[in-house]
């Protein structure tokens, strides 16, 4: 354990940091899930409303994913990387869908 009065500080700092990044990083995996499923579920059952359903919980994992990005608790690349799974996995199931109109 530190003795010097500023590396205290500095540890209080860090296991404040500590936690809340892991809100923001648990917060980003949950929606990334929520999305996925979403996309699944659209997947297995193309309609409007599910679409609908997609696009608002593809919006708030963005949404998310950009504050963590913006608040250092994610590289710029790994919050790329993630928007591109999701928007990689839309498009996925919605090529087949085209193809058949």
């Amino acid at each position: 354990m530190a003795n010097i009065k500023s590396a205290l500080k500095r540890i209080q700092i860090t296991e404040r940091n500590r936690l809340r990044n892991s809100s923001y990083k648990s917060a980003v995996k949950t929606l990334m899930k929520k999305c996925f499923s979403a996309i699944a579920t659209y997947g297995s059952n193309p309609t409007p409303e599910l679409l609908e359903e997609v696009n608002k919980s593809m919006s708030a994992a963005y949404s998310k994913i950009d504050k963590a990005v913006k608040r250092k608790v994610l590289h710029k690349n790994n919050g790329s990387r993630k928007k591109s799974r999701l928007a990689r996995a839309l498009k996925k199931v919605q090529q087949p869908s085209e193809a058949a109109s």
